[in-house]
């Protein structure tokens, strides 16, 4: 029997190669983070950036699809990004609740529609 194939085998490959090397940034980005001048120019445009990427995704979603959304109509989808930023800023800005309320919408929406995950 092979070690990779054991499920001890498994986490390991998983914990040496999945999270132990992303736990190193994690530390480094918070020992010299706490050096970071928030408000300066270069931090002002590492969050421009990230609300453009993040825009990009969420328009790449609703405009073409993959998996399961590809079933839903684009009516659907809209009201869902427009539902999820509602409750985002119903409940004081809070990401999870937007999240969770354009999830509930698709979830409904789709069982609305008799439409298959």
């Amino acid at each position: 029997m092979n070690f990779f194939t054991t499920e001890l085998g498994a986490m390991l490959v998983v914990i040496f190669v999945g999270f132990l090397p992303n736990e190193v940034w994690r530390v480094l980005g918070v020992l010299f983070g706490r050096r970071i001048d928030e408000d300066s120019v270069w931090m002002q445009w590492v969050q421009a950036v990230a609300t453009a990427l993040l825009a990009a995704v969420v328009a790449r979603l609703l405009l073409v699809p993959s998996g399961a959304l590809v079933a839903l109509p684009l009516w659907l989808r809209v009201g869902a990004v427009a539902s999820g930023i509602g409750g985002f800023l119903a409940v004081r800005r809070s990401v999870l609740a937007g999240v969770l309320t354009a999830e509930a919408v698709l979830v409904v929406g789709a069982w609305w529609l008799g439409a298959s995950p």
